[in-house]
């Protein structure tokens, strides 16, 4: 099948790349690419790992609020302040 497409300026840097690397045709790099690419995009998404924090104590807040951003920044870069 005879086709034109457009390609993103990133997408053909990287199959030029590819191309030269592999010493293949355009063509090649393309179809090869995209077998690739629709194999994975067909598949069912994998399983995410199971991921867990752990809590820690911080002690007390050392502001009554963070409604005052300056306040907030001079506490965080030890300014004394009012």
């Amino acid at each position: 099948m005879r086709t034109t497409i457009t390609l993103d300026d990133d997408v053909a840097a990287a199959i030029e790349r590819l191309r030269k690397t592999k010493h293949q045709s355009l063509k090649d790099v393309i179809n090869d690419a995209l077998r690739v690419g629709l194999k994975h995009a067909a598949s069912p998404p994998g399983k995410r790992p199971v991921v867990s924090t752990r809590s820690v104590d911080l002690g007390r807040c050392l502001l009554d609020g963070v409604d005052d951003i300056a306040e907030v920044l001079a506490v965080a870069e030890s300014e004394s302040f009012k």
